[in-house]
């Protein structure tokens, strides 16, 4: 047992001159039970045999000098960590006697000093239970308790906890809270800060956090806030949220600005991202703020009194993501995968037999579609392709010849491909697109509207062109080209909370009695990506006055499913913000439509929070029994998955609740599992999951299939799984003659190899610390089309899918020098291990491979600097990192 941390182990230190040497008359002959002492140890025994016999004496100096040489006895003894301090052992037969004596002394200074040693020896002497320690401790002095060691305050922090719970409530506990300012400031200073934190945590219920600010200082402030923000997970709400907020404190007080940021955003806190650039006064700090900003696709707009005028454009050019297509670029032919693949080369047709090649010949309309979609998701981003960009033989436009292979709606989503082909190339990308608006075919001016949206997701330009340009289609009477409009708009602004979309748009929901129920829905929808999670209270109202004025027919629909999840979006994260909404939900519409809006609403207000209740909510509706018509136990499962996706441990527990629903739940149960699967472990193909989905392919019920075929693309989405890419494949040939299950399976082909292995689906960045609210919200949307398949999805709503490019983001990380110019170092890449609370400078990843940057990730991977020349800006190398030069470092020779 170690009493103090700072303690040799082997070594042992002299005696204080103040020690009584045994005169000759008390010297004993050793004992049966002594033999095994050492003479040392033996005269030891006898010493303080002799002061427990003096501190019986009547004289108070002679009582008071053995009370001193014990403490130092206790104080100097040398053990082991796995050892009890033999001044401590050999006192144990005494202890009822010093006991007993403490209760005859009368006051002074001696009593106290008889109830710190009592306190002492009580730690491994008293009966459980009885908390004696803390007893002798509240009766002694007040003095340092360091001394003692490390072993003794933490004993004294567990009887303090316990008695704490035990106080009556109108108990004066004011030297319990001094004790408790001991052992707080004690654990701080020696290295024990998680034991600090659990101690607050556990007497205060976070209401005395002001305590830790007392105590910190440069040494240990930041493993006080990795442990913290550890805790935080395992609190409930509002718990977790003080947690952050005084870790964003301790990070601003000690001019950690980019950690700080972080904590800003996980608390949606656009005042305190303000604060932040206010209070950073260095020009390169605020630049690497901006790119933080930029990969989490939060939309910010800063002003002359966060940053000089001469500053202001080009850190706001930076916010706006208008450097990630070249950053993305750079890897790409850093990777060297450049070269355009066309859905052929995907699908390796020529590894598939005759029957599969000719139905998928029989089937050319359907499947010019998926390759439409094949080739949109593979070539994001890059530019070029072999379809819509590279020049045909016959006519040297390869785009038109291409449009002309769909039919309908299908010209639709060729012509917005482009968009996905030219993904955050505002410019080129537009001037691309331009062609097709004076096109006469109502369908393919309607596509390139939706292009400009995609074009433009997740970046945002200074001249903004978008709402130029799309603002002028949205009053259209074609509904087509209304619809192309409106999902442009919601595409482009994302997130942004432009007040300008909504006057647009406010007509549609409010006055336009002749608007049909796609421009409804879609305009619906729009608000709800435009205002994310910003619980506008005059969006709320405008949307439930379209939901009031639906008729029953029009709301059972299978597009109709978008209006509830719209509202859901406008609170998207905001827990409990939700509840009047939902509320005044209940009083309008009858049992079926209520309860399908309420889950929707909960399960997009309690997304990524983790929340258990709310899954056992979940879970308990999906274990009633449906009646015919009813439809709400498909939002239902996948708000299990919406809520648990938050932390490891969580999505663990749901995945196994979704095998219980897959075995027990009912028919239209199973088929919305494999998406919550998919959900779960998007961009991430864990073995087990693609065994569950590899099954599901193959099940009796198509629309299991369906959505099992789909949710294989999610889970290897951007990933180039090989075994996935295998599944699929023979998937390929296994339902070659049925056209809607094949076109499933292409998407899913597409989405594995979405941009070449380059991008991710998963909302999650920064080691899982962020999700991005556009990127989840872009998921949900696709996710609750897939609700209804056979009606959305492969029906006349395939566009659906490139609400996709909302959660689409480069697996990377490019290190930038002090002029922004791309910097390559060493780094080591690995998987993350947790080393929250552990002493010492341990290894945070294991693993780990030897790249220099520009770096591509897997899931779940961590980057380290390989090198002590450069001291990156950003706490997570993830993204954009600025590198500057260690003025420390000292070259090698």
């Amino acid at each position: 047992m170690t009493l103090d941390p700072n303690d040799a182990g082997d070594k042992k230190p002299a005696r204080e001159e103040a020690s009584v040497k045994v005169p000759a008359k008390y010297h004993k002959k050793k004992d049966k039970k002594d033999e095994y002492l050492s003479e040392e140890d033996f005269e030891l025994k006898q010493q303080l045999e002799l002061y427990v016999e003096h501190v019986q004496d009547a004289d108070l100096s002679l009582k008071t000098r053995a009370l001193e040489s014990i403490r130092q006895e206790i104080q100097t003894a040398t053990r082991s960590m796995a050892s009890v301090p033999k001044p401590v052992k050999f006192l144990h037969p005494h202890y009822g006697t010093l006991k007993s004596h403490y209760e005859k002394m009368s006051d002074s200074d001696a009593k106290e000093l008889m109830a710190d040693i009592l306190s002492v020896l009580a730690m491994t002497m008293s009966a459980e239970g009885e908390r004696e320690s803390l007893k002798y401790r509240l009766l002694g002095s007040y003095g340092d308790i360091g001394p003692w060691g490390h072993e003794y305050v933490r004993n004294l922090a567990v009887e303090l906890a316990q008695e704490y719970w035990q106080i009556e409530v109108d108990t004066p506990i004011n030297d319990l809270m001094y004790l408790k300012q001991q052992i707080v400031a004690f654990h701080m200073k020696h290295n024990a800060e998680p034991e600090a934190v659990d101690l607050l945590i556990e007497l205060t219920h976070l209401e005395d956090l002001d305590l830790l600010m007392r105590n910190l200082d440069s040494a240990n402030y930041k493993r006080t806030c990795s442990y913290l923000l550890s805790s935080a997970n395992y609190l409930a709400e509002p718990d977790d949220m003080v947690i952050f907020e005084n870790v964003y404190r301790i990070y601003r007080q000690f001019k950690q600005y980019e950690s700080a940021l972080f904590i800003a955003l996980r608390l949606d806190n656009l005042v305190y991202v303000r604060k932040i650039f206010m209070s950073c006064d260095d020009l390169l700090r605020k630049k690497q703020l901006c790119y933080i900003l930029a990969h989490h696709c939060k939309t910010f707009e800063l002003d002359e009194f966060m940053c000089s005028e001469e500053d202001l454009e080009g850190l706001q050019f930076i916010i706006g993501n208008n450097k990630l297509i070249e950053g993305y670029l750079t890897l790409a032919r850093d990777i060297d995968v450049m070269e355009p693949k066309t859905p052929g080369d995907i699908y390796k047709t020529h590894l598939l037999d005759d029957r599969a090649v000719a139905g998928a010949t029989a089937l050319s309309s359907k499947q010019s579609l998926a390759a439409t979609f094949v080739n949109a998701f593979v070539n994001a981003g890059f530019g070029q392709d072999k379809l819509m960009t590279g020049p045909s033989e016959a006519s040297g436009d390869s785009s038109t010849s291409w449009l002309l292979k769909n039919k309908g709606l299908g010209k639709a989503s060729a012509a917005a491909s482009l968009g996905m082909i030219m993904l955050w190339d505002v410019e080129i990308g537009l001037a691309q697109i331009d062609k097709y608006f004076h096109s006469h075919d109502k369908h393919v001016v309607a596509g390139a509207l939706l292009a400009v949206g995609i074009v433009n997701c997740n970046v945002k330009n200074e001249h903004d062109p978008a709402l130029a340009i799309l603002t002028e289609y949205v009053v259209k009477e074609d509904p087509c080209i209304r619809v192309g409009a409106i999902i442009g708009l919601g595409l482009a602004y994302a997130g942004s909370q432009r007040y300008q979309v909504f006057e647009q748009l406010r007509p549609i929901l409010v006055e336009d009695t002749n608007a049909s129920l796609d421009v409804i829905s879609f305009t619906v929808i729009t608000l709800g990506l435009v205002f994310l999670g910003s619980c506008n209270d005059e969006i709320d109202w405008a949307i439930r006055f379209s939901l009031k004025n639906r008729s029953k027919s029009e709301l059972g629909k299978p597009i109709a499913r978008l209006l509830p999840l719209g509202l859901g979006l406008l609170y998207l994260g905001k827990q409990d913000r939700v509840g009047d909404t939902a509320a005044e939900v209940s009083r309008t519409f009858g049992e079926r439509m209520r309860r399908y809006i309420d889950i929707t609403l909960l399960s997009c207000a309690y997304a990524g929070t983790g929340n258990v209740l709310k899954v056992q909510d979940f879970l308990g509706e999906c274990a009633e029994h449906l009646e015919m018509g009813g439809t709400y136990q498909g939002p239902a499962v996948l708000g299990i998955a919406m809520v648990a996706m938050a932390e490891e441990l969580g999505l663990e527990m749901a995945l196994r609740s979704l095998e219980h629903l897959l075995q027990y739940g009912e028919q239209n149960i199973r088929g919305v599992v494999p998406l919550a699967l998919g959900l779960l472990r998007i961009s991430n193909p864990k073995v087990s999951v693609t065994n569950t989905l590899d099954r599901l392919s193959r099940d009796s019920n198509k629309g299991v299939v369906m959505a099992a075929v789909f949710s294989l693309g999610l889970v290897g989405a951007g990933t180039n799984n090989a075994r996935i890419a295998r599944i699929l494949h023979n998937l390929s040939s296994t339902y070659c003659k049925e056209s809607d299950v094949l076109f499933c399976v292409r998407i899913a082909q597409g989405l594995v190899h979405l941009g070449k292995g380059l991008l991710t689906l998963s909302p999650y960045h920064s080691e899982r610390f962020l999700f991005s609210q556009t990127a989840l919200a872009g998921l949900i949307v696709t996710l609750h089309a897939c609700l209804d398949m056979k009606a959305l999805i492969l029906g006349e709503y395939h566009y659906l899918l490139y609400f996709l490019s909302l959660a689409m983001m480069p697996r990377m990380l490019m290190t930038v020098d002090e002029n922004l110019k791309p910097l390559s170092v060493p780094v080591r890449v690995g998987q993350a291990v947790d080393v929250v609370g552990q002493p010492g400078r341990r290894k945070t990843i294991t693993g780990f491979r030897n790249y220099s940057t520009p770096v591509l990730f897997s899931a779940g991977d961590k980057a380290e600097l390989a090198t002590d020349k450069y001291i990156p800006l950003s706490p997570f190398l993830e993204g954009f990192v600025i590198l500057k030069e260690n003025p420390e470092y000292k070259a090698d020779h």
